[in-house]
């Protein structure tokens, strides 16, 4: 009877239940909105790719013979960033490795952890030696690996890995449509990674080169910012998926800045052409 009596006074002195309603649910969750905003789309997907984002850096003997040693050799590298390609500014490339000056500069996305990385033929065509820098700063000389014209790609391998490298996540353009969110990866002009946003403009696009030696198809156009340097990074939908790899810009200035249209070649398109699997 006494035991009976204790149960009953200890659950009688707990604090009743609280009834919340609906209005109680809601000023909850903005209290928590308003103490720590949520990331962005963009932000996320941008977080889930960037472990596998490189740095890829073309560089060239001077041509001794030439009247301005600091002029790139292969005069082609130069004409390529009006394609969105890798070469910067040529008064700011900077001095190589043993001699090399620095020629490009594109981007590039790891694609297998064991140092396989997917970046743009133009961006590597051209160079005696190539570097990789990855997220962590850990830097290494890379070899080209396969090519494929048509498509501007170029697989090449790193001799050097950091520990716990992670590769992208790679996905299928095939339900893109247009309006869709994605976000580019990249160093434009050497600076990033850098991250812009923006959304699909449309599909099996084709874009010709300014040298019309060449045309690009199949390719998902998009006006997230993209810019010499660019080249080689991935673009990425607000999932984290990798779905294609920036290729060009539509630049019809002298100044061959971004005006809001940029092409990419699907992963589908890479893989193809690579004969690598899984895209």
């Amino acid at each position: 009877m006494c035991a009976a009596l204790v149960a009953w006074f200890f659950l009688w002195s707990q604090p009743k239940p609280q009834n919340l309603t609906q209005q109680d649910i809601d000023a909850a969750v903005l209290r928590t909105l308003d103490d720590k905003p949520l990331p962005s789309r963009a932000a996320k997907a941008a977080e889930m790719v960037r472990p596998a984002i490189v740095r890829v850096r073309g560089f060239n003997k001077p041509d001794p013979k030439a009247k301005d040693a600091k002029k790139p050799k292969p005069e082609r590298q130069s004409r390529k960033s009006s394609e969105g390609g890798p070469a910067e500014p040529r008064e700011k490339r900077k001095p190589g490795p043993d001699g090399y000056e620095e020629t490009g500069i594109g981007s590039g996305v790891v694609i297998v952890d064991e140092g396989i990385i997917l970046t743009n033929l133009h961006v590597v065509a051209h160079a005696e030696r190539v570097t990789v820098t990855f997220y962590d700063g850990f830097e290494s000389e890379a070899d080209l690996v396969s090519v494929h014209p048509e498509n501007d790609l170029a697989v090449i391998k790193a001799r050097k890995i950091p520990d716990d490298l992670v590769p992208a996540t790679l996905g299928s353009a095939s339900r893109l449509k247009p309006g869709d969110e994605v976000v580019a990866v990249g160093f434009p002009f050497g600076i990033g990674p850098s991250v812009s946003a923006g959304v699909v403009s449309g599909l099996n696009r084709e874009f010709r080169s300014p040298e019309g030696d060449r045309v690009l198809t199949r390719l998902i156009q998009f006006d997230a910012a993209a810019n010499p340097g660019s080249s080689g990074g991935p673009l990425v939908t607000m999932q984290g998926d990798v779905v294609g790899i920036v290729t060009a810009i539509l630049s019809p200035n002298e100044g061959r800045g971004f005006v809001g249209i940029g092409f990419a070649v699907t992963i589908a398109a890479a893989g193809g052409a690579l004969g690598m699997h899984p895209f």
